[in-house]
């Protein structure tokens, strides 16, 4: 197929473009902290949309908030046919080196 007729994918204006895993790029955050932040900085995003901003599946999103609403950093209450979620501010980080900390202190650094 020639490259003028080779299909494209489009992305909706409203959707941010993340930069793909592929890149090999990494980051300073896990990607349980982007579903951390993503959720506390909107509580009633669909995990779909959570997906598209941190740039992982929303399979892998499921498995994190499983992961963090098992631990005790997140709490899942439906509303509606939605879900809201609250994130537990009070909760330690888990890192040895960080465990003086709590989530909201890292909260408060990136999302503000």
């Amino acid at each position: 197929m020639s490259p003028s007729k080779a299909k494209t994918k489009s992305v909706p204006a409203e959707v941010p473009v993340v930069a793909e895993a592929s890149t090999n790029r990494w980051t300073f955050l896990s990607n349980h902290a982007h579903v951390l932040i993503a959720l506390y900085a909107n509580p009633d995003l669909v995990l779909r949309e959570v997906a598209l901003k941190v740039g992982i599946t929303e399979r892998g999103v499921q498995r994190i908030v499983q992961d963090l609403e098992a631990e005790g950093f997140i709490q899942r209450e439906k509303v509606g046919r939605k879900n809201h979620y609250q994130v537990i501010t009070h909760q330690s980080l888990r890192h040895p080196m960080e465990s003086h900390r709590t989530i909201g202190d890292l909260l408060r650094l990136i999302a503000e």
